[in-house]
């Protein structure tokens, strides 16, 4: 297949639309099943790079799901926990025993499900039934995969009444070494972005604190992959082999780190005693009990508290999560990881790191101001490294 038409561009106006090779090669992607769209392939194939980079740089399979050209998660295929089962909604599946890639999605996807609702999927290996099993009973776009199981295939197909969309790409696919954007009718030119995340780039360590485990050296990397494929300005918060918080596309680098810090707080707020403990409608969806703890857990808590609205959603009324209870919950938190996609201007991001448990942080440096952060990272006792490399995506 040298190009595949789509239905039509970013939006339903803009058309003709479709993917093609520039130099008239065969496409390195197949479609076995559905008509992606153009948002579709931009996710596909960006998620596709980041989760080949994961495997690449940590052994593991890895997954993404992606939203509108950045990663609401990522992850590498580590073992669930119990707790992570009961908040990715997969406790009533045989989590215990899923294979790697698996695990691997249902961390991704359970990083941030309201973000990951409508997701597009990219695996790193072949896609297997227990991940198709997941992906079957959540609200999905799509997926990449370098190929499918025929259990795996069967079972995918049965999504959107045989409509889901399901890629197979050849991962031996190399593209050129110059990559073209046509904006306004100028194209653009540039070297594509093939730096390696390795070990090397977060040897220099600036901070009075250079301790750092294997886990963090792994973490630090995840966070850089993934900043490597999302809409910059970018910042990304991992723990445990998994992204818990990205801050995507924000002008301001202390709001990337407010918004992936928020994502961050969240992610460990659902595991708290209040959270896993409330007593949800026996029919409410999965959807519908993600968008109320989203709002139990925010400022705007009397949304799902108050009389009229909690009997739709609780068997009884839960009560009111407070702002002291909160607090006293996440500041159980600790090691997580940071990576910026450039350096910090100011120390304030790394005071609201701080307030989400970060203990290691990844940043290129060269900001006038590098001397500042460092003194702040040092009264935490973190551990940071500069990079010296930027990696913008856009």
């Amino acid at each position: 297949m040298k190009e595949f038409t789509l239905k039509y561009g970013c939006n339903p106006n803009q058309k003709p639309s479709r993917i093609y090779v520039a130099d008239g090669s065969e496409l390195p992607v197949e479609v076995l099943s559905g008509r992606p769209g153009y948002i579709n392939f931009l996710d596909a194939l960006n998620g596709w790079q980041l989760v080949r980079d994961l495997k690449k740089a940590t052994g593991y399979p890895a997954a993404t799901s992606f939203k509108h050209v950045s990663p609401a998660g990522a992850s590498i295929g580590l073992p669930l926990t119990e707790t992570l089962a009961r908040i990715y909604w997969v406790d009533d599946m045989d989590w215990k025993n899923f294979s790697p890639i698996a695990c691997a999605y249902a961390r991704a996807r359970g990083a941030d499900r309201m973000s990951s609702f409508g997701d597009f999927i990219s695996l790193s290996d072949i896609c297997d039934k227990d991940t198709a099993m997941l992906i079957k009973r959540e609200v999905s776009d799509g997926v990449i995969a370098p190929g499918y199981t025929e259990e795996a295939l069967e079972i995918l197909k049965q999504k959107k009444k045989g409509n889901y969309n399901i890629i197979q790409i050849d991962p031996e696919y190399v593209p050129a070494p110059l990559e073209h954007k046509e904006v306004y009718g100028v194209t653009f030119e540039q070297g594509r972005q093939e730096l390696a995340i390795d070990d090397s780039l977060i040897s220099n360590i600036v901070t009075e604190n250079k301790e750092l485990s294997e886990e963090a050296k792994r973490d630090l990397k995840i966070s850089l992959i993934v900043l490597k494929y999302t809409q910059s300005n970018s910042v990304c918060f991992v723990k445990d082999g998994q992204a818990i918080g990205v801050g995507a596309g924000q002008q301001s680098r202390v709001h990337c780190t407010r918004l992936a810090g928020q994502n961050a707080d969240n992610w460990f707020l659902r595991q708290s005693p209040q959270v896993l403990g409330l007593p949800f409608k026996a029919d409410i969806t999965r959807a519908e009990r993600d968008n109320a703890i989203d709002v139990y857990i925010g400022e705007e808590y009397m949304d799902v508290l108050a009389d009229g609205a909690w009997e739709k959603i609780f068997t009884e009324k839960p009560a009111v999560f407070t702002r002291e209870e909160k607090r006293a919950w996440l500041d159980q938190m600790d090691g997580v990881t940071l990576g910026s996609d450039a350096f910090f201007p100011f120390s304030d991001n790394i005071e609201r790191a701080h307030k989400s448990g970060v203990k290691y942080v990844a940043e290129p440096g060269g900001s006038v101001r590098d001397d500042a952060v460092i003194e702040t990272c040092n009264k935490y006792g973190m551990v940071m490294a500069f990079t010296g490399i930027r990696l913008f995506h856009h």
